[in-house]
This record gives C-alpha cells, sequence and structure tokens, in this order.
C-alpha cells in the first residue's frame, strides 16, 4: 500500500536542487580543466619562444665574435711590428705634436 507523502514537492526541490548544483560544479570543472591547458599551452610557446631567442642571439652574437677574431687574427699576420718600431712611432708622433704645438704659438705671437 502507497501512503500520500504531504512532503512531496519539498523532496522534488531536493533533488533538483541537487542537480542543478551537481551540473554547475561539472561546469566549473570543465571550464578550470580547459583554462588550466589553454594556460599550459600559452605558456609553453612563450617559453619555447624565449628559448629559440636566446639560441638565437647566443649563435649571432658567437658568429659576430668568430668573424672580429678571423679579422683580426688575418690583419695581424699581415703587420709585422716589433715593440722598437711601437716606440720609435710613438716618438715620433710625440715629436710632431709638439712641432705643431710650438708652430702655432709662434705664429700666434707674431
Amino acid at each position: 500500500m502507497f501512503f500520500f507523502n504531504p512532503f512531496w514537492p519539498l523532496t522534488a526541490l531536493r533533488i533538483a536542487s541537487l542537480k542543478a548544483t551537481s551540473t554547475l560544479l561539472l561546469l566549473l570543472l570543465i571550464k578550470s580543466n580547459l583554462l588550466r591547458l589553454k594556460g599550459g599551452l600559452i605558456g609553453g610557446l612563450v617559453a619555447l619562444t624565449l628559448i629559440s631567442g636566446l639560441i638565437v642571439s647566443t649563435t649571432v652574437a658567437g658568429g659576430a665574435a668568430y668573424y672580429i677574431f678571423q679579422n683580426k687574427k688575418s690583419n695581424d699576420d699581415d703587420v709585422n711590428m716589433t715593440d722598437d718600431d711601437v716606440i720609435n712611432a710613438e716618438a715620433v708622433s710625440v715629436r710632431f705634436f709638439f712641432a705643431v704645438t710650438s708652430q702655432r704659438l709662434i705664429t700666434t705671437q707674431n
């Protein structure tokens, strides 16, 4: 025999609210997982861009240093100067400076 429950609207309301709450929580969980996935993909792309930029800039800097070193090495092979030549060149430039300065002084005094 079936007894009529006078509080059946409350029971139905409780079940409906439980279904709505579980649906809402499921939607929030799916959204959270999608946001985590999107953030992970964006973060991965940013990290990949930064690492590839670092590699490219390091390669360019290394190539420039190698190019400069090779040009310096070839220029050093062409010019063979001893320490005496450097000292003589400095002495000549100092004599030239004093000669030009004294000439200017003589012309300004006259």
